[in-house]
């Protein structure tokens, strides 16, 4: 699968690997300030005991 994906990005292997950290960085940002602030007030973490 990631073979196939890594053949579809335009360009030599180095624009390949810039594009792939663009898109994963932008995965993350996504992830990190937008959908886990949205969901983080309907999970409620259970009570935790540490003895």
């Amino acid at each position: 699968m990631y073979a196939a994906l890594w053949r579809l990005l335009p360009g030599p292997w180095w624009m390949r690997l810039l594009i792939v950290l663009l898109l994963v960085a932008a995965a993350l940002y996504a992830l990190f300030f937008h959908v886990f602030p949205w969901i983080s007030p309907l999970i409620t973490p259970g009570e935790v005991d540490l003895q």
